[in-house]
């Protein structure tokens, strides 16, 4: 699928949201009429996708809650990862970036690395997509948009918008994950407290039904999932505001611990 770059013609709505996010500018309210459904939404993100100057290094998944997925006809949205929002935990806490007057959040996830560029189909399910993941990470997916209300009004205004992803940190690989997936657990605590914890059984079928979700998706958007990407699979502990100046730790047990800290956005990003 070829994506324009004129944006004359293109989506207000998408122009608004990626101004703001390379200005570090909160947008209120709403850019425009709120789309109603979300194939309406994914054009609006393929509109910001071909406007925004970074290349895509993978997709997260969020979960779309009742009563909502069975009026969009959904149980998950994705939006996509680009390649300058991806860090490697280290021992010093990874800053990330939150747009003052806008939304953040943490989460604690589970990041498939894909081994192969999937084969273009659309009846993918856990066990078929299996044998595509080449490792499985820790991770803190970083949720973020210059819009405050992001979450509050549906799922379609949250995909509109980039599915509210402003990166992911990458931790520690997951040893033996084919036998142990299912059976991941951790916390995510904010300043010194323990606000959420859960595991991999805490995403609807599990990670991999993640994977085959998202592949479904991207063969209707006419998208393809390329070897080397990466698949943030959906928050294992709860979505969990984060405002500057606060520290995040998501901690896997025996896979190790990410910490990390937000700080305000300064200005213009390149």
């Amino acid at each position: 699928m070829s994506h324009a770059h004129d944006n004359s013609s293109g989506s207000p709505i998408a122009r608004a949201f990626v101004d703001a996010r390379r200005a570090s500018r909160a947008l209120s309210p709403y850019p425009g009429a709120q789309p109603e459904s979300l194939d309406a939404a994914y054009r609006i993100q393929d509109e910001a996708i071909a406007a925004w100057p970074d290349r895509i290094a993978g997709w997260k998944l969020g979960r779309i809650n009742p009563p909502h997925d069975a009026r969009f006809g959904a149980g998950r949205l994705a939006g996509p990862i680009f390649s300058h929002a991806v860090w490697t935990a280290g021992a010093a806490p990874t800053r990330f970036d939150v747009i003052d007057g806008g939304f953040a959040a943490v989460e604690a996830e589970y990041v498939l690395e894909l081994g192969e560029t999937a084969p273009d189909r659309d009846d993918w399910t856990a066990a078929t997509v299996a044998p595509l993941v080449a490792r499985v990470f820790t991770g803190v997916e970083i949720a973020g948009s210059p819009f405050a209300g992001i979450n509050d009004h549906g799922p379609a205004v949250t995909a509109s918008d980039f599915g509210n992803n402003a990166g992911l940190i990458l931790g520690a690989r997951v040893a033996d994950w084919r036998s142990r997936l299912a059976d991941l657990t951790c916390t995510m605590t904010i300043d010194g407290v323990v606000i959420g914890q859960g595991g991999a059984a805490s995403i609807p079928d599990g990670p991999l039904d993640s994977l085959g979700f998202l592949l479904n998706l991207l063969h209707r958007r006419g998208r393809r999932l390329e070897a080397g990407q990466l698949i943030s699979t959906g928050a294992a502990t709860g979505v969990h505001a984060i405002r500057a100046g606060q520290s995040a730790i998501a901690d896997f047990g025996p896979d190790g611990r990410i910490e990390c800290r937000a700080v305000a956005a300064q200005g213009e990003t390149p």
